[in-house]
């Protein structure tokens, strides 16, 4: 029989911070790696193609702290999937000189792979023409213009190219792009454990402890990997995993509850079973991982213009009660004083309306007391988003509504100046399967850190 396997899980996404005592008494259960999670799509297109990290410097810098010097000093290896919180050369880069900061400072030396996740553009064409590339669900057909205009490809690396890392002796791995459960996944599999357990472990520490109850994206939990199951415990007195949380979260961004595609394989959990102990942890069983053809999630994001926001609110009962006609009139009076071919696109968010579910917002006929109104435009260049936005904002500003009583302004503006240049837009242009021979991609190479040798 196996001996248990015990993964680390300090934080959510590397940067989001975790108690000290947390993860203190993680390293006091000896386990037999520490990885985490270092980025997601979830902050939407601007940080992948921007090149720009969304996660703070100093708590990244502050949390891999903690992780090198724990790491290194009990010979624990320690791997890092989507750097940078994105995954692009310019994320890893990132990364990589905030590790290389703490070797320096903390006198670190250990062996490190860097495993960069770029897809070059005339790969991706080759696989296009060659019909290697087929849409996710609700994502239009890829097209060339749309891989030429992306200056980041991405690719969600498997387990494979951090089990290769590990193979060859590194005791860091830092990655760009990663299926979120890989980085925790890899070793435990390269030791010989369940695939299917070994992802499904990683897929619900990903998250760390926000699939405890009550759940935290900023603190730590434990996997204990065994032959037949896996266990989850909690590392803070305040939270505890319960078979309800450990569900709730497997199903977390998922479109089935059953099957959970991922690189080369899908997590079939049509028989896994969730047990609750007495003492907080629970432990799951009858997690499957089913091989299939190898296929890997590009992403990539392209810039569409820039965007000027303007922030604002109203409590006049008149207006909330009109707003949707008076934004129509609004909005046609801007195009009237713009004229033909107008270069921005303009948008209005509703908070306490509809701002957040807007056409799908199920309660149609409720009725705040105010509102919160942000008018968004973005055009071809800031100078055009910048002068539409003005002239909308102002527009609306004294715009007279019906019933109006107000003589000098229909807004409340909470700063100064009421106007944001928010620079350049970015949105998704791929987000596809591409059909790959897994090992003719993502080589990693290997640095000697706080030795003779490449740094």
């Amino acid at each position: 029989m196996k001996p248990e396997f015990k993964i680390l899980s300090p934080t959510a996404i590397l940067g989001y911070g975790f108690p000290e005592e947390s993860f203190r008494r993680g390293m006091a259960e000896k386990p037999d790696l520490i990885a985490v999670d270092g980025g997601s799509t979830d902050p939407g297109p601007y940080y992948l193609g921007a090149g720009k990290s969304f996660t703070d410097r100093a708590g990244v810098k502050r949390d891999l702290r903690y992780m090198l010097t724990a790491g290194v000093e009990a010979g624990i290896p320690v791997v890092i999937g989507t750097a940078g919180g994105s995954g692009a050369a310019p994320h890893l880069e990132w990364c990589r000189q905030i590790v290389l900061e703490i070797a320096r400072e903390e006198g670190l030396r250990f062996r490190m792979a860097v495993i960069p996740t770029d897809v070059d553009r005339d790969i991706v064409h080759e696989a296009l023409d060659g019909g290697r590339i087929e849409a996710l669900d609700l994502v239009p057909p890829l097209t060339h213009d749309a891989i030429d205009a992306s200056p980041h490809i991405v690719a969600q690396i498997g387990v494979e190219p951090f089990m290769r890392a590990l193979e060859a002796g590194a005791q860091v791995v830092l990655a760009g792009r990663a299926y979120d459960p890989a980085c925790f996944a890899a070793l435990p599999i390269l030791r010989g454990y369940d695939a299917g357990l070994a992802l499904h472990c990683g897929k619900i520490l990903e998250c760390a402890a926000i699939a405890a109850s009550p759940g935290s994206g900023s603190d730590c939990a434990l996997g204990i990997l065994r032959e037949d199951s896996f266990v989850l415990k909690a590392l803070s007195d305040e939270r505890k995993f319960t078979a309800e949380s450990a569900a709730a979260h497997t199903l977390y961004e998922k479109s089935d509850p059953y099957f959970l595609p991922g690189p080369g394989g899908t997590l079939d959990l049509t028989g896994c079973e969730f047990i609750e102990h007495p003492d907080g942890t629970v432990e799951v069983r009858g997690s499957k991982h089913v091989d299939r053809p190898y296929q890997v999630k590009l992403e990539g994001a392209r810039p569409v213009g820039y965007r000027t926001l303007a922030i604002a609110g109203t409590r006049d009962p008149i207006m909330i009660g009109s707003i949707d006609s008076i934004i129509e009139a609004v909005q046609a009076r801007v195009a009237k004083i713009l004229g033909e071919g107008s270069p921005a696109r303009v948008f209005f968010h509703l908070y306490g309306k509809n701002g957040v579910m807007r056409h799908l917002e199920p309660a149609k006929g409720a009725r705040a007391h105010e509102l919160g109104i942000v008018i968004e435009v973005v055009a071809d260049t800031q100078e055009q988003a910048d002068t539409v936005c003005s002239l909308t904002r102002s527009t609306l500003l004294h715009y007279g509504y019906p019933g109006r009583v107000a003589t000098a302004g229909n807004l409340a503006f909470p700063f100064s100046p009421s106007d944001v240049h928010a620079g350049t837009v970015y949105e998704f242009s791929l987000y596809h399967l591409m059909a790959v021979d897994e090992a003719t991609l993502f080589p990693f190479h290997m640095e000697s850190i706080g030795q003779e040798g490449m740094q």
